[in-house]
């Protein structure tokens, strides 16, 4: 049966050369042994001239094309200029070529940094970048602006926030990229087989007469590279002038918005988390000067964050176990401004078109239909009661926009719409506003499901989970799809939605985690080492994305919202905001100007007014506005043709012949270097240091998070609460760091029961959800050991419940054993153990304990244990279901 695997890309370290007339750009992967060569002409003054003869050339090949341009380049003695064929650069990839009013430059990445790894494929930061003009100065024809575009396009920083990978298409989401090598055998048999390169061009008994030696069976595997999805491609139009001159290779796409990852250590088992965020090239810009929508339904700080959770014990994608959660941030999908020609705080907001049939919202939402499935939830934050009216207009105009586009759909594909004023709530002393986000997380989770590669484990079935049952998505026999997204918003969709999508991704990871068999219940408590782990990949995450588009970090933080945030954040807050309006009146202008023209929105003419000399660049990210349509769109039928018949499921991921069209494959057999991600990742090639390391860089909850007082339960799962014991977290301490580091733990700890008590009388919550998050502090752990912790008063009470067992013997022995607490009461169950010292001094506590009897319905449950082990199943009745279920609520619950 054949399958695929995603194309590593063939160029991977290239170096510049440079003549006169030419350069010769030669790519290599990274263990150089495949080389690509590029000729790009310097004679043009205006033009790009790049000749891709599309050959793969060996090492030597590559030494002797380069020693023959270098001695034919050699000039006469006595002549002025360069002589033979001199290195220019060394780079790892191309962001694209550009022109402004004179030649064409090059932009290569001479520097980056791993930030991640998924399933063996890397995922780099660009570090550093080198812009190089590619006439000659002898055809070069000047011109008295060009240094200044020049500064306009150099002040989009390369060097922040910007990612690629060699091997994953991260404009993708996981479930989009592993559902496309799932695809089945007759949809790949229709797509073009590329045949580009040496082995390719061999019949197919040439390239499977090595297994048919060994004595394999045949087996065809696919190489794939799959189209990106262009709305997050920041560089699309600057390789769009070679896009169809050279080798896919030679293309490399970048991502902008933000990439991180940690370690969760579970008893060493090791689970890494990765938060990846897509900013949309699209209606791209600034705070105060994008808002809105633009006439093609693209809106203003559209980011895609997905997390990604994945056991990296196993790192393939076939055999390995992955799971996401997509959601989306973004603007009101509406027609809105701000006037910012006065200098003031908060502009007033204004609709600046009118939309009765809601043609704009629709176009937003047929992409979102298109993209992710059904349902879409809007979770809509702004301010409902204001003195005077500000963020309730959008609300006023958003919630009918809704209401006329669902009137068309089918109700069980409906937009969700959920209005909530999370400003008001944080205000009120009798509200819990990260309580009330995590129902409506729930909710949210259940409806939209997420993604997983894996079928559900045994234990699911058997131990019912009221949650579980529940939760949503699209299940197949391999795992379970993610159908439908939430959209936050709030007005700038910073600080407000950064902390509701907090709260999602913290209700998805419990999901996710319950999915992958990490935890016995799919709920997570704040105060762990995963949380706390979590939560500072999203602050970090929501910093990132509040730079980007706000000039300055996150002003109101999980923290603030859970009201433990120290004194000193407030004065950090007012500086934020400070910085936040600062650039909001001085900078955001120049920031504009560089991403329209790093973009290509607007591309420097002779006939043009010049960039800065424009009044607006409304027109710019309105293109359509000034072309006639050719075809009206319906008010009615407002989505894409095919859409509604395959819902819930996402359009772009349905296996059809139209999406195939975006794919392209070529033959290999297993062990071609293309797809070999083992060599890829460990690159045994080259000499490594094991400190220098991505993993070992990497933040980890067992070294950052986890207290180092010996005795702890080590579950990245377990709430951290020392005031429990009376005792700090950190012992060889003086007396005053131990204060100063209860006061810290103190105010982390959940509130008061007075404030859980003035909490609980909202009207917003029910009792059964206070009960149940009040309980699952126990339940959500994984099963604890018992150590010097357990509290032997608890402990002997929960001995007095079981009925004598084999089991429970053997945890007295282990008590006895360790010297967890004397048997004072003679009278206990854990007395029928005969013990005897075996060493003569009375201090010590290792006993020499006779076996216990083991009576025959013991026996043959072991032995048929053995036997199940071995792989003699027998059929479970209708007692043994009730004696486990017995056995688990007593054991665990």
């Amino acid at each position: 049966m054949p399958h695929s695997a995603a194309i590593i890309s063939g160029i991977q370290r290239m170096v510049l050369y440079e003549t006169r007339a030419r350069y010769f750009l030669v790519g290599s992967n990274h263990a150089q042994t495949r080389h690509r060569v590029l000729k790009i002409d310097r004679t043009e003054p205006k033009d790009l001239v790049i000749i891709d003869d599309k050959h793969v050339y060996n090492q030597q090949e590559v030494r002797e094309l380069l020693g023959r341009l270098d001695l034919g380049n050699r000039t006469k003695i006595g002549q002025k200029g360069s002589s033979g064929l001199s290195r220019a650069v060394t780079a790892f990839g191309i962001v694209g070529f550009v022109r402004f009013l004179e030649g064409y430059y090059i932009v290569l990445i001479t520097k980056h940094r791993k930030m991640a790894d998924i399933g063996g494929h890397s995922i780099y930061k660009i570090e550093d970048t080198s812009m190089i003009y590619i006439p000659n100065d002898s055809v070069r024809v000047t011109h008295p602006d060009e240094a200044r575009y020049v500064r306009i396009f150099q002040n989009v920083d390369l060097s922040s926030n910007f990612y690629f990978s060699y091997s994953y298409d991260l404009s993708h989401s996981l479930q989009y990229n592993l559902t496309l090598l799932q695809r089945p055998y007759e949809l790949w048999s229709s797509v073009p087989i590329s045949s580009d390169d040496e082995m390719h061009r061999k019949s197919k008994q040439d390239c499977f007469d090595i297994f048919e030696d060994e004595g394999l069976p045949t087996q065809v595997v696919y190489g794939v590279r799959n189209e990106p999805y262009y709305k997050y491609v920041w560089n699309a139009k600057l390789l769009e002038r070679v896009k169809d001159i050279v080798h896919p290779d030679w293309l490399m796409y970048i991502i902008h918005g933000f990439c991180g990852q940690s370690k969760l250590l579970i008893y060493g088992h090791p689970l890494h988390i990765t938060l990846i965020a897509r900013r949309s090239s699209k209606f791209a810009g600034t705070r105060f000067l994008k808002r809105g929508a633009n006439c093609e339904g693209d809106v203003a700080n559209e980011v895609e964050t997905e997390q990604i959770v994945h056991d990296a014990s196993v790192m393939s994608f076939t055999a390995g176990s992955y799971s996401s959660y997509v959601q989306v941030r973004g603007s009101v999908p509406l027609y809105w401004s701000q006037d910012i020609s006065t200098m003031m705080p908060k502009p007033p907001i204004r609709l600046d078109q009118a939309d009765p049939y809601a043609h704009v919202a629709g176009l937003h939402f047929d992409q979102m239909l298109q993209r992710f499935g059904s349902p879409i939830i809007i979770l809509n934050l702004v301010k409902k009661r204001e003195k005077r009216k500000h963020e309730k207009i959008l609300s006023e105009e958003l919630y009918p926009a809704v209401i006329n586009l669902n009137q068309f759909l089918p109700p069980e594909h409906g937009i969700e719409y959920i209005a909530w004023d999370m400003a008001r709530y944080t205000k009120s002393k009798l509200c819990n506003v990260l309580d009330r986000l995590g129902m409506i997380a729930e909710n949210v989770v259940k409806r939209t499901g997420f993604f997983i590669n894996r079928s559900e484990f045994y234990c699911h079935t058997l131990r019912l989970d009221d949650r579980w049952e529940d939760a949503g998505g699209y299940i197949t026999a391999s795992g379970r799809l993610q159908t439908g997204v939430l959209r936050t918003n709030c007005v700038d969709c910073l600080d407000r939605t950064n902390t509701a999508q907090f709260m999602v991704g913290k209700c998805a990871l419990a999901y996710q985690l319950y999915a992958l068999g990490m935890i016995d219940k799919p709920k997570l408590q704040f105060d762990t080492d995963c949380v706390r782990l979590f939560e500072e990949l999203y602050e970090d995450h929501g910093d990132t994305l509040s730079l980007q588009y706000g000039g300055s970090q996150l002003v109101h933080r999980v923290k603030t919202y859970r009201k433990i945030a120290p004194w000193t954040q407030h004065s950090k807050d007012i500086m934020q905001t400070l910085s936040r309006y600062y650039s909001n009146a001085f900078s955001d202008a120049d920031r504009q100007d560089s991403i329209n023209l790093f973009l290509q929105v607007y591309q420097p003419s002779e006939s043009k007014p010049h960039l800065w000399e424009l009044p607006t660049d409304f027109y710019l990210h309105q293109s359509s506005t000034m072309a006639l349509p050719q075809e009206s769109r319906s008010y009615t039928l407002w989505w894409t043709h095919g859409i509604l018949a395959y819902l819930p499921l996402p359009y772009d991921e349905v296996p059809c012949e139209e999406t195939m069209k975006k794919v392209e494959a070529k033959r290999v057999n297993r062990f071609d270097e293309s797809i070999d991600i083992y060599t890829e990742f460990f690159k045994p090639y080259e000499i490594t240091s094991f400190d220098d390391t991505f993993c070992i860089a990497m933040t980890n909850s067992a070294r950052e998070f986890m207290p180092k007082t010996v005795g702890l339960d080590p579950s990245p799962f377990t709430v951290r609460k020392p005031e429990e014991t009376g005792k700090s977290v950190l012992p060889n301490k003086s007396s005053k760091e131990e204060a100063v580091i209860q006061r810290k733990t103190a105010a982390s700890a959940p509130p008061a029961p007075n404030e859980e008590a003035m909490s609980s009388s909202s009207e917003d919550d029910s009792e059964e959800d206070r009960d149940d998050d009040a309980s699952v502090s126990q339940r959500s752990t994984p099963i604890k050991l018992l150590t010097e912790s357990v509290d032997s008063t608890r402990t002997q009470e929960v001995h007095k419940q079981l009925s004598l067992h084999p089991i429970l013997l053997l945890c007295g022995y282990c008590y006895l054993a360790n010297s967890i607490y004397p048997l004072a009461d003679q009278n206990s169950q854990l007395c029928v153990l005969e013990k005897e010292a075996v060493s003569s001094f009375p201090e010590d506590s290792v006993f020499e304990v006779s076996a216990p009897q083991v009576d025959t319905d013991s026996r043959d449950v072991f032995e048929r244990h053995v036997l199940t082990g071995q792989g003699q199943l027998r059929a479970l009745c209708r007692d043994d279901m009730l004696m486990y279920r017995e056995y688990v609520k007593n054991r665990y619950l």
